[in-house]
């Protein structure tokens, strides 16, 4: 018992050798060995195949005659080929003159997705300070082989005699993804076009993907996911600025690609899906921009401030599975760019009513407010309630929306959805007994949520105080307004007859 843990102890731990191994023989062909095949610059991470597609019989460098006979695994698929290879009787193989060698690979390339590789490896990290790695298969049987990435661009092909050295010209595709702020757009020296932008609930956001495809690119698929508070528009989708729906959303049709709505289990969650077809990407001549732009409306789901609301992109690519139509080389699929993300925020402000009794700030009911972006206070803003004295900004065509919010005891209201900019809080009725506000509220929204910033408070407020003051009352005819008119002509009266009297004696002393 023990000898047999000990022997499968053993044959595990030289499978996961062999499997670890940059080489693994599997179909070669031939009594030639000794071949090599070294890959410069290999991208660290991505997947590396060789597959010798002819074997060498025999060969005289110094004669440049090669003697090749076709690996029987490749054999009634080369002989399909007869645009780039020539078989004779005897099974000999030689190349069409003037054929496209490039074009050839690219054949052949879509022909080893169905096939088994000979040989695999893995490009290990780079060197510290370096960008690249080395890629080397070792102990091959001499040929003419294709080599091929997981980076989906174009391969190789070269023969081992005994040893060839690759030069990897392959680049990852990337993708970055922008969102545009409104407020930047048409000011001269300035790029609306960021990371991050502030909106309205309702309003419409524009998004931007730009691509760097690379030479010989292979399945490159889009993918963008938008969170809850983001409702995409299909029908403005573009890439390169062509439509690839109609008005309603529905695909339009076309050779360069298609898109799709992904939905259900086994999906990524992505909102929308784009596909290049490959007779697309065989133009691609050189490093070539594909710009994907698209619309979106911040909804009533948006999350006020916070972590904003993400709209992710990323690109998938590589040489795709016969079965699955995904990138092959790892499964599930690997070759896919880092996710870039942009963030839409939307902030909301806390009002306060009140009047002041004594020291104390006393809350007012009953005074109404508008909420406008124009400094007279007209078009006010539409909202709804959400209750508990909380309005939101309403989407176009929504219906039950009010204008017009009335404190109650709390005297507290917030309004919450709004872009980053300057509004205007009109009073349109006071409580009763208080005298109406002369001019508007303005209220600040910076780009970071803060609320009325200065230079000497930067943080701003937590809610917007509103201070109402009331009148005094006036007094009333019948009241202490006559009665003091008489008793003011009485003491004049007094005074006078005391002053007559006291003149007359004064007059009688003299005589």
């Amino acid at each position: 018992m023990k000898l047999t843990k000990k022997l499968a102890g053993i044959l595990l731990a030289l499978a996961m050798v062999l499997g670890l191994a940059a080489t693994a023989l599997a179909t070669q062909e031939g009594t030639l060995t000794g071949g090599s095949i070294t890959i410069n610059d290999a991208v660290p991470g991505q997947v590396y195949k060789a597959y010798q597609i002819l074997y060498l019989e025999s060969y005289n460098a110094d004669a440049n005659a090669y003697a090749y006979k076709a690996n029987s695994a490749w054999e009634p698929w080369l002989k399909t080929q007869t645009a780039y290879l020539s078989f004779d009787a005897q099974g000999y193989v030689t190349w069409v003159k003037d054929a496209d060698a490039a074009a050839f690979a690219k054949l052949a390339q879509a022909q080893a997705a169905k096939m088994t590789a000979d040989a695999t490896a893995t490009a290990p990290a780079a060197a510290e300070g370096a960008t690249y790695s080395t890629v080397k298969f070792e102990n091959l049987k001499l040929g003419y082989y294709l080599v091929d990435t997981t980076l989906g661009t174009l391969c190789s092909l070269d023969t081992t005699n005994p040893d060839v050295v690759m030069e990897e010209k392959n680049e990852v595709p990337t993708n970055v993804k922008t969102v545009e702020e409104d407020s930047k757009v048409g000011k001269e020296g300035v790029d609306a076009w960021g990371s991050a932008n502030d909106a309205d609930i309702g309003q419409v956001v524009n998004f931007k993907s730009t691509i760097t495809a690379q030479p010989g690119a292979e399945n490159y698929v889009f993918h963008d996911k938008m969170s809850e508070g983001l409702t995409l528009d299909k029908a403005s989708i573009k890439v390169n600025n062509v439509a690839v729906t109609d008005a309603q959303g529905n695909d339009v049709a076309g050779d360069n690609y298609t898109v799709s709505y992904p939905s259900g289990e086994g999906t990524d969650g992505c909102t929308f899906e784009i596909a290049f077809a490959q007779s697309y990407l065989d133009t691609i001549t050189q490093a070539t921009t594909i710009t994907i732009t698209y619309s979106a409306t911040l909804n009533e789901n948006a999350v006020i401030a916070g972590e904003g609301n993400p709209n992710e992109s990323k690109l998938s690519y590589g040489v795709a599975d016969s079965t699955t139509g995904e990138p092959s080389g790892t499964n599930p699929p690997s070759g896919t760019t880092p996710p870039s993300e942009t963030k839409t925020y939307t902030w909301d402000v806390d009002v306060f009513k009140y009047t002041m009794d004594g020291e104390t700030e006393k809350a007012l009911a009953g005074a109404t407010f508008t909420l406008s972006k124009n400094s007279d206070g007209s078009n006010p803003i539409a909202l709804v309630s959400e209750g508990n004295n909380v309005y939101r900004v309403a989407k176009t065509g929504e219906t039950g929306t009010v204008t017009e919010i009335t404190t109650d005891a709390t005297g507290k209201f917030t309004i919450k959805g709004l872009d980053a900019d300057t509004y205007y809080l009109t009073e349109t009725a006071a409580p009763a007994g208080y005298n109406k506000l002369a001019d508007p509220v303005t209220i600040v929204i910076g780009e970071n949520g803060v609320v009325n910033g200065t230079t000497e408070a930067p943080q701003g407020v937590n809610e917007v105080k509103v201070l109402n003051q009331s009148g005094t009352e006036l007094p009333s005819t019948g009241g202490i307004g006559t009665t003091i008119f008489y008793i003011v002509g009485g003491v004049l009266v007094v005074g006078a007859v005391v002053l007559l009297v006291t003149k007359k004696r004064m007059n009688n002393v003299e005589r």
